[in-house]
């Protein structure tokens, strides 16, 4: 069996495949062919000389979707939505994020107001029809978005999160007149939670998406079908599971986040190999560094998930299921500039695979985080990626030197600079997922993969007083790609329903929700011809005390709730809400949402303790600036290291894909499974 893993970057696409046969697994790095990201899976996939003929499953994490939203390159889209609710997607919501910020700007809509059409229909609250659909009005706002020229048509009706018979109406009759001209999809199919504005946006994110990610997987899949694959294909999806490519060609907006997905669940794959429960996966990239805290090695999954949000700005909400993730514009190829008040500032804006840093040779004079690295003697000054990729010191020397002139200073010195600026960008997006979460870091370990995140781990874990750091025996820089190659398939499904608990007839009310997600569930599965019995259900309610706003998530036992059941959810309940708000209350409890998933656990790359022998030990040492001055590293090929090495700081460790870095008091390990465990 052969299973492929293939993660697109925002500078490098990486193939990871893993062969039964032989028990080994082999990778490769390509660049990211931002013009159509199929050309460089393809170049990954003919460079690796994979054997598709024989291999199982192919698992795709892509950016695509989340890149035509950032870059305004999605399809032409209408709306569809309830009779005076045209302006929802302008009105958005009334409460501001921060109601002082005087720099606030609302996001604008991605559907200008002459393609949202309204048609005459209203289901109340409780799913009772008050006034039914006119199909003749609707007939003519159909024509008339056709000849405005859309190629996809989001339908969002009010309330249809509670009865959907409106909406497959409409869905019928636009199959009718359109057939498959247009794109068409359903906000209740995408999502059942309350919030006509954020699920409004997710429905017309998703349509927006929709033609470009459809022409984009079809293509891939029929040039590599050309190569003699005939396995299935699967895309990563935003919850950590995978789902078929059919599934995914209908609801792209399921894999915003599936690439940087894909590595907490590899993270998790590797706390649990070293016995570490609680974690936080960081993954340091080439334009970004994310981060992800897990508890009891379980992912932090919500539906709150916002595109853009930034001090200034909401965001754009999209309601689908998706792992806690917290990004910042921190990673190798990120941009070193002077703002309008005269401070050195580190990213967002980043170079990315080309031009790429100005060491790369390829015409690019702005200075990156990279070429500060690779001037500061903390990067290889000569050759990345195992010797694929060379640099020049020399480019990377004269780039920072305009901002050695500017702040009179020396190149070092300017290097170094930008050097903890990148560092303190990514001990800062491990604080937002730990201490303003009211988390302590020192209670977790931190997994760091990506190809920076090895070299932000030991300065991260001086400056939080982190105790340990795994960076994992994959190679990191293309840890995502492996990562889903331990990942589960899976749905889930969110529907809102309030149900007071104390009420009578509620437990019925409750088994029946859950029965109501656990058949759909199946179905979706069913649809995509897997087993039932091989379906692991899982549920969870949102619950709150009667009056709040606010929810906290309550794991729900399987099979008939009864009120033996219904005492032990109401005992956890006021358990969890006390160890998130530190009270809680004799008021009473309701459900808000309803929560079921389902896993089929795939068939996962094993991992098995692995002697490295390590007989003829690479070593040189390197002049490292750091600290205001110079200091010499032992440098080491890291391939060359035996298994239960022990590496004192200040030490390089050089990976093809990444460099590890070993701070001076902090000592570096290769545990049973070639893992470098770093400690202080």
């Amino acid at each position: 069996m052969i299973r492929i893993g293939i993660d697109i970057g925002g500078a490098f696409t990486d193939l990871v495949y893993y062969d039964q046969s032989n028990d080994e697994f082999e990778w490769i790095k390509v660049e990211t062919t931002t013009q159509d990201p199929s050309i460089g899976v393809i170049r990954a996939v003919d460079e690796s000389k994979v054997d598709l003929k024989n291999a199982n499953e192919i698992i795709h994490g892509q950016t695509l979707a989340i890149n035509t939203i950032i870059e305004r390159k999605g399809a032409k889209v209408g709306l569809i939505t309830t009779k005076g609710f045209r302006d929802i997607l302008e009105i958005q919501r009334a409460n501001r994020r921060d109601m002082y910020n005087f720099k606030y700007k609302k996001p604008e809509s991605f559907v200008p107001r002459y393609l949202r059409r309204e048609v005459s229909e209203r289901i109340s609250s409780s799913g009772e029809i008050i006034s039914p659909l006119k199909i003749e009005e609707l007939k003519i706002v159909v024509n008339d978005l056709v000849k405005k020229g859309v190629e996809s048509i989001a339908v969002s009706l009010i309330n249809s999160y509670v009865n959907s018979a409106h909406e497959l109406k409409v869905k019928e009759l636009l199959k009718e007149i359109l057939g498959d001209s247009v794109f068409i999809s359903l906000s209740h199919e995408i999502t059942r939670e309350w919030g006509e504005y954020e699920r409004t946006n997710t429905v017309v994110l998703n349509a927006y998406i929709k033609p470009k990610m459809n022409n984009y997987l079809r293509k891939l899949k029929k040039e590599i079908d050309k190569r003699g694959f005939k396995g299935k294909y699967y895309a990563m999806l935003s919850n950590g599971g995978m789902a078929t490519f059919d599934f995914t060609m209908d609801f792209p907006i399921t894999t915003l986040e599936s690439g940087p997905v894909a590595g907490i669940i590899g993270a998790i794959a590797i706390g649990e190999l070293a016995h570490e429960k609680n974690i936080i996966g960081l993954d340091g990239g080439s334009t970004t560094t994310k981060a992800s805290l897990v508890e009891n090695l379980m992912p932090n999954i919500i539906t709150d998930y916002y595109i853009e949000r930034n001090p200034y700005s909401p965001g754009y909400p999209v309601k689908v299921p998706t792992i806690d993730i917290v990004e910042v514009g921190n990673g190798g190829t990120s941009i070193a500039w002077i703002d309008e008040i005269d401070n050195l500032k580190v990213g967002p804006r980043a170079a990315g695979s080309y031009p790429g840093p100005a060491a790369y040779g390829r015409g690019a004079t702005e200075p990156t985080v990279t070429d500060a690295y690779i001037l500061s003697g903390l990067l290889n000054p000569n050759e990345l990626l195992g010797g694929k990729l060379k640099v020049r010191r020399d480019l990377a020397e004269k780039a920072i030197k305009r901002i050695a002139d500017h702040y009179k200073i020396s190149v070092d010195e300017a290097a170094e600079g930008i050097v903890r600026l990148a560092n303190n960008n990514a001990v800062n997006v491990i604080r937002l997922v730990s201490v303003q979460r009211g988390y302590d870091p020192r209670d977790f370990v931190l997994i760091a993969y990506g190809g920076s995140g090895p070299m932000f781990a030991p300065f991260i874990a001086e400056e939080l007083d982190l105790k340990k750091v795994i960076v994992p025996f994959v190679p990191p820089g293309v840890f995502s790609a492996w990562g889903m190659l331990v990942a589960d398939i899976r749905h889930d499904l969110v529907k809102t329903e309030l149900v007071r608990i104390d009420k009578e007839d509620a437990i019925n009310k409750i088994n029946s929700v859950f029965d109501e997600l656990e058949k759909k569930i199946l179905q979706f599965f069913a649809s995509e011809g897997f087993n039932a019995n091989d379906v692991m259900i899982f549920r969870e309610a949102e619950m709150r005390y009667y009056g709040q706003s606010h929810t906290v998530k309550v794991n729900v036992m399987n099979g008939e709730l009864r009120d033996k059941e219904i005492g032990e959810i109401i005992n956890k309940f006021h358990l969890q809400h006390e160890a998130t708000y530190s009270f809680k209350s004799a008021s009473p409890i309701e459900i808000v949402n309803f929560r079921v998933y389902g896993i089929i656990r795939a068939k996962k790359v094993p991992l098995l303790k692995r002697k490295l022998n390590g007989n003829s030990i690479k070593e040189s040492t390197r002049n490292v600036f750091i600290n205001g001055k110079y200091e010499e590293f032992k440098v080491y090929d890291k391939s060359t290291l035996s298994t239960d090495c022990k590496v004192h700081g200040p030490a390089i460790l050089e990976d093809p894909t990444s460099t590890i870095i070993i701070l001076k008091g902090q000592r570096g390990e290769i545990d049973d499974y070639g893992n470098v465990i770093i400690t202080r």
